[in-house]
């Protein structure tokens, strides 16, 4: 009995080394993994790429059948709220022989091909940080279709999510001081020394930057929540809030004209989150009452209950002479998604 007392014992004592010399060796192996994991991003060059351009990896055939078709439908849909049709994405072919090397190092890319399983992954620093990757594969043109719709809206964000942390880093390299909007709204925002502060007041302050043939403006001012929740017509109030900064901030070129919302179409509306808190974001095109002058806008209401306030922050873009201002709307949006509130 005492034998096999001590036997029992033994065994028990062994198996607990066992597990324990076993998860020793697990943990070490994955803190081999994330060692490795680690050196490869040190060791991966800059990824590089003008802002929105995706590199679209996929042989000819398939660019230019069906499933070219359906990426273009997706990725190179109009964006919402500008006056002039832009793409979400410029869209560049690559071949997959030609995959090689720099054009490794485009910051975000969309590689597609056939393949025995119907996949879809998204990737990060692959080739070159920061980066991602879309990878979507399928056994057939109908797979891969279907691979694009489902995950559309995932990619997209994905997507989007890279090009607002790139053009933050851009915007990050030369800050301008917020002591302004700290004193006046308990807030902080990073934004290029690009831009000047134009009109400072208590409740309200001018933001500005000059392009060329143009200029781009930030407004910032706070309104009670019940000016936006007075009632379930958000997209009429929003409205009309901004038509009332307009008249008493915003003059036109002549005495007596002022900065409105479009009359001829209603604004898009989003909600969102924005520094924890719930937003309505919209995006539509601005004009001057009575002048020949208008532009995209974008507009965020952050609701800021702990104020019990608005906290309204709104760019829009002056280009007369230039048809393209997605960018200019999308650095906008990238300086507003730092927003903190104290």
């Amino acid at each position: 009995m005492k034998r096999a007392f001590l036997y029992i014992s033994l065994i028990l004592i062994l198996a607990v080394g066992c597990q324990k010399s076993d998860n020793s060796k697990n943990q070490n192996d994955k803190a081999k993994t994330e060692k490795k994991k680690t050196t490869k991003r040190k060791s991966l060059g800059n990824s590089s790429g003008t802002i929105n351009s995706l590199a679209v990896i996929i042989n000819e055939d398939l660019w230019k059948g069906e499933v070219g078709e359906g990426i273009r439908e997706i990725f190179a849909a109009p964006v919402k709220g500008l006056p002039q049709e832009e793409p979400l994405f410029n869209l560049s072919h690559i071949p997959p022989k030609a995959f090689t090397g720099f054009t490794r190092s485009s910051r975000i890319f969309l590689k597609i091909e056939k393949g025995n399983q119907s996949q879809f992954k998204i990737e990060d620093d692959i080739y070159a940080r920061p980066q991602t990757g879309i990878f979507v594969t399928g056994k057939t043109d109908e797979e891969i279709q279907k691979q694009l719709e489902d995950n559309s809206s995932r990619i997209i964000r994905a997507l989007k999510q890279t090009e607002i942390k790139a053009n933050q880093r851009r915007i990050s390299k030369s800050l301008k001081e917020t002591d302004i909007l700290e004193k006046r709204f308990g807030m902080t925002m990073k934004f290029p020394s690009a831009y000047r502060y134009a009109k400072e007041e208590d409740d309200f302050v001018w933001i500005r930057k000059d392009i060329q043939h143009g200029s781009m403006e930030i407004l910032v001012y706070e309104v009670p929540l019940q000016v936006i929740d007075k009632d379930t017509n958000v997209v009429g109030n929003i409205i009309s809030m901004r038509d009332s900064i307009g008249a008493q901030y915003i003059p036109g070129p002549d005495k007596g004209t002022h900065m409105i919302t479009e009359e001829a179409y209603a604004p898009y509306l989003f909600e969102i989150e924005l520094d924890k808190k719930f937003t309505y974001l919209t995006k539509g095109t601005w004009e001057v009452k009575g002048a020949f002058m208008a532009g995209p806008f974008v507009n965020y209401a952050i609701r800021d209950e702990k104020n019990d306030r608005y906290l309204v922050v709104e760019g829009f873009v002056f280009k007369p002479q230039a048809p393209t201002k997605r960018n200019n709307i999308f650095e906008l949006e990238a300086i507003f998604k730092s927003i903190k509130i104290n």
